[in-house]
């Protein structure tokens, strides 16, 4: 017991002092019937991860509540229902005084999406109001003088191209690329925003050589004819591709920002490398890829936002198996598998605790439990 004790002291006492990775965030999404108060998952990253910045897909005043005072940034998310309602001015402007200007001194906000891979939804509705509401959620931003502050983009699937290799060949699909992704680029190019997407390249394997090639394994690699360049994993091919369609439009300088790339840690029967031991080697290789500043073939020497997807699994989501298997953490916080992103002092704990117990992951679990209920 007296050695017990000693390791809650020192996580305790240690807990702050980690390495953050100031480009790397997580998708925080909540379709779930067991998951912790937003209040212990808003401490629990802030004192126990690497994570600095944290997606929303909605505004949940208890959400944004929970992350008063917290040097986390927050990207919120303007549900994809109710886009239609702010093509206007007076409409986006009451939703930016009701969403965003009550938690703007305390909640570090840094950029609003419009949706969620709308273009991709095929809902005609939608995608015509994108860009108006984006423009008139901007305005509304001005009006405030929030417009610096916090930036309006939108999300994108990759079925947005017609051709995604080779990647120099890029191009968004016929009618979207002119009249909704051609204005959208305009728009993101006035302001100063991101152009983001959301690349999943374990969509992609068929089998045992695109698997290696999706998790960064020595791979017979992809040569691009027309570039001369080789490629020798496939996010770097699906991030050039995007590049190569905004170029052809007009838009090489825009910055691209991914906003959710994972990978499941299960899946249905008969799928390729879905399970724990691949969804811990991508989401591990993944980080430290964009933040080498390596770069893509077309795009060296930089890094890349990049928020995985996702912190828990979302028991209630439907859809395949997959759909509910991409967190990195049980309810009780206890690490679904270690990618190295518990802050430095808990892995050591942990290691402490581990030279005696076998049960290591459970205990640190609930001596990080145990801090979150007595601080919230």
């Amino acid at each position: 017991m007296a050695s017990l004790s000693f390791f809650i002291f020192l996580t305790l006492f240690l807990l702050s002092q980690g390495v953050e990775l100031r480009h790397i965030g997580i998708n925080y999404g909540t379709m779930a019937n067991n998951l912790p108060p937003a209040t212990e998952v808003a401490q629990f990253l802030s004192n126990y991860t690497v994570f600095n910045r944290v997606r929303f897909f909605d505004t949940d005043p208890t959400m944004l509540t929970a992350f008063s005072g917290l040097e986390i940034e927050i990207m919120v998310t303007v549900p994809n229902q109710q886009i239609p309602q702010l093509v206007n001015f007076d409409s986006a402007l009451l939703w930016i005084e009701v969403n965003i200007v009550p938690y703007i001194n305390e909640v570090d906000m840094i950029r609003i999406l419009v949706g969620n891979e709308v273009i991709s939804s095929g809902s005609r509705v939608l995608i015509t109001s994108l860009v108006p509401a984006m423009r008139a959620l901007h305005d509304a931003l001005v009006s405030v003088s929030l417009d610096r502050v916090i930036k309006v983009s939108t999300t994108h699937t990759l079925a947005i191209l017609s051709i995604s290799s080779p990647p120099s060949q890029g191009r968004f699909k016929e009618g979207y690329d002119v009249h909704i992704l051609a204005p959208l680029l305009e728009f993101l190019n006035q302001t100063g925003s991101p152009f983001m997407i959301n690349p999943y390249p374990y969509l992609e394997c068929r089998d045992n050589e695109t698997l290696n090639y999706a998790l960064f394994q020595p791979n017979l690699g992809f040569f691009d004819q027309n570039t001369n360049l080789t490629y020798t994993n496939m996010l770097d091919g699906q991030i050039d591709a995007v590049f190569s369609a905004m170029a052809r439009l007009g838009f090489p300088n825009i910055e691209i920002v991914i906003s959710e790339t994972g990978w499941p840690s299960k899946g249905d029967e008969g799928l390729i490398g879905l399970d724990a031991e691949k969804a811990a080697e991508y989401n591990s290789k993944v980080m430290k890829h964009v933040s080498s500043g390596i770069g893509t073939p077309l795009l060296p020497n930089r890094t890349f936002e990049t928020y995985i997807f996702a912190l828990f699994n979302e028991d209630l989501k439907p859809g395949p198996t997959c759909e509910r298997n991409f967190g990195l953490f049980e309810p009780n916080f206890t690490p679904i598998y270690d990618i190295g992103i518990m802050k430095p002092v808990v892995l050591s704990v942990s290691a402490g605790i581990r030279a005696q117990h076998n049960t290591w992951f459970i205990i640190v679990s609930l001596l990080i439990v145990l801090h979150l209920r007595l601080s919230c």
